[in-house]
C-alpha cells in the first residue's frame, strides 16, 4: 500500500520545489530592477523661485546622471522639454523654466537617466504668480560652499526658505553662490516678502549629492557673504555681525539745506582709492555656460556710479545704468542673446577719473524645443513631505519635496510562462503516477 503512494509523494514534492523555485526567479528578477532603477530616480523634487514668468525644478539623484524637465499647459500634452542648466552627468539637477504665463498652472514630469517619473502616478503642478513691479528691496546673499576634504563644492544646490517661499541656485566651480531674495514671493505669490535685514531669519540647505547636506540660520544683515559653509555640517550664524558690504568710507547722503549735493564719496588723501575690483559682476563666471537668452547680470560698486555695459553679441548691445545707493546693480539685455559665445564688459571711472573696465566671457546654450523623447518607464512612488526649510511638499505656490522610491518594471512574462508550463507537467505527471497506483 505505502509503495503505491509513494510516486504521488514524490510528485507532489516536486510540484512545491518548482512553484518554490520560479517564485524565487521572479522575485530576483524584481530585486534586481528595483535596485537599478532607483539609482537614477529622482529624489527630492522641489519647485523654486517662483515668478510670474518662470520657475525652478531641482532634484537629486543617487547615481550621477543627466535630466530635464518635460512640461506642458495640459496633462496630456507636455510638449516642451527644458534641460539641465548644467548639462553634466551629475548628482543634483536644475532646471529653470522661463517665458511662462503670468498665473497659469503648469504640468511637468522629471525625465532622468533616460526615464519619465511623475509624482506618484500623477503629474507635478505649479502654478506662476501674477505680475509684480520691482522689488522696493534689494537685498542679496552669497556665500561659498566647501567640500569636506576643503575643495570647492562645485554644482551644489543652494536653497533658502524665507517667508514660506523658496528660493535656490547652483553654485560655481570656486563653491560661490549668489542669490537675490528680494524677489522671494509670499505663499501665494500675490506680493514679494517684507524682509527685515536684522530680524528676518533666512533657513540655508545646501544639497551636494550623495546626502552630503549642509545648513545654516542666518539674517540678511550677516549674509552678505556668509561664512564658508562645510557639507556635512551644520551652522548656526544668527550672532554674527552685519557683514561689510563694502570696504570704502562712509558716505554722506544728506546735505545741508542751501548747500549743493556733492559727491557721496569723501575719501582722504591717505586711503587707497578704489581699485577695478569696487564693481563686481557676480553672476556669471568667465566662460560660464547659461541656459537663458535674457539673463539678469548683477553685481556690486560704489553709490553712483556709472556704468557703461557693452555685450558682444550680433548686434552689438550698449547700454548705461548708475549704481542705485543700495551699492548693488542690475541690468538685463533688451532683446535676447542668440546662441554661442560672447562677452560682457563693464565700464567706469574710479574716484580719481581713472577709466576702469572688467570683462567676462560665457557661452548662451538656451532650450530649443523637444530634443528627446523618452519612452514610458516605470512611475516610482513619492511620498512628499512639508517642511519649510529641508523638505517641502509639491504644491501649486509651496516648494515641492518628493523621495521616490521606484517600483519594478512590470509585465515579466518569461519566467512566469516557464513556471506554468513546468507547473503543468508536473501535475500531470503526478496526476498519471496516481492513476497507475490505483490501478
Amino acid at each position: 500500500m505505502n509503495k503505491k503512494k509513494i510516486p504521488m509523494i514524490i510528485g507532489l514534492f516536486i510540484l512545491t520545489v518548482s512553484l518554490a523555485l520560479g517564485v524565487s526567479l521572479i522575485s530576483y528578477r524584481q530585486v534586481f530592477k528595483i535596485g537599478a532603477s532607483g539609482e537614477t530616480s529622482p529624489k527630492d523634487v522641489r519647485v523654486s523661485n517662483i515668478s510670474d514668468s518662470s520657475f525652478i525644478i531641482s532634484w537629486t539623484t543617487d547615481k550621477a546622471t543627466t535630466g530635464a524637465v518635460k512640461y506642458g499647459l495640459k496633462e496630456s500634452s507636455l510638449g516642451n522639454i527644458e534641460k539641465e542648466e548644467v548639462e553634466i552627468e551629475n548628482f543634483t539637477h536644475l532646471s529653470k523654466l522661463a517665458g511662462l504665463k503670468a498665473n497659469t498652472p503648469y504640468f511637468f514630469k522629471v525625465i532622468s537617466g533616460g526615464k519619465d517619473y511623475d509624482n506618484n502616478g500623477v503629474l507635478w503642478q505649479v502654478k506662476t504668480g501674477p505680475s509684480l513691479a520691482e522689488p522696493k528691496q534689494n537685498i542679496i546673499v552669497s556665500g561659498n560652499v566647501l567640500t569636506p576634504t576643503g575643495n570647492p563644492a562645485m554644482n551644489a544646490i543652494v536653497y533658502i526658505s524665507i517667508g514660506g517661499n523658496l528660493l535656490s541656485t547652483l553654485t560655481s566651480q570656486n563653491g560661490s553662490w549668489l542669490i537675490p531674495i528680494s524677489y522671494a514671493r509670499s505663499t501665494n505669490l500675490s506680493s514679494y516678502v517684507e524682509i527685515n535685514p536684522a530680524t528676518t531669519l533666512l533657513e540655508i540647505t545646501v544639497q551636494g549629492g550623495q546626502n552630503e547636506i549642509a545648513t545654516a540660520q542666518i539674517y540678511p544683515q550677516s549674509a552678505n557673504p556668509t561664512p564658508a559653509m562645510i557639507l556635512g555640517q551644520v551652522y548656526d550664524f544668527k550672532n554674527n555681525p552685519p557683514s561689510e558690504t563694502s570696504d570704502l568710507p562712509g558716505s554722506s547722503l544728506e546735505a545741508p539745506e542751501g548747500k549743493s549735493q556733492q559727491s557721496g564719496f569723501n575719501i582722504p588723501n591717505q586711503i587707497a582709492t578704489p581699485s577695478a575690483q569696487s564693481v563686481t559682476l557676480e553672476s556669471v563666471d568667465d566662460g560660464e555656460v547659461i541656459t537663458t537668452a535674457t539673463p539678469e547680470f548683477f553685481g556690486q560698486g560704489p553709490a553712483n556710479t556709472n556704468l557703461t555695459i557693452t555685450v558682444e553679441s550680433d548686434p552689438v548691445t550698449t547700454d548705461g545704468v548708475q549704481i542705485p545707493r543700495s551699492g548693488e546693480w542690475k541690468w538685463t539685455p533688451p532683446q535676447g542673446l542668440s546662441e554661442g559665445s560672447h562677452k560682457i564688459t563693464l565700464t567706469w571711472k574710479d574716484a580719481q577719473g581713472i577709466t576702469r573696465s572688467l570683462v567676462r566671457s560665457f557661452i548662451v546654450k538656451a532650450s530649443e524645443g523637444p530634443a528627446y523623447e523618452a519612452t514610458p518607464s516605470a512611475t516610482p512612488k513619492v511620498s512628499p513631505t512639508a517642511s519649510p526649510s529641508s523638505t517641502p511638499k509639491a504644491t501649486m505656490t509651496a516648494s515641492p519635496s518628493a523621495t521616490l522610491p521606484p517600483v519594478p518594471d512590470s509585465g515579466v512574462l518569461t519566467p512566469t510562462l516557464i513556471l506554468s508550463i513546468m507547473g503543468i507537467g508536473v501535475i500531470a505527471f503526478s496526476f498519471l503516477l496516481w492513476k497507475v497506483s490505483e490501478s
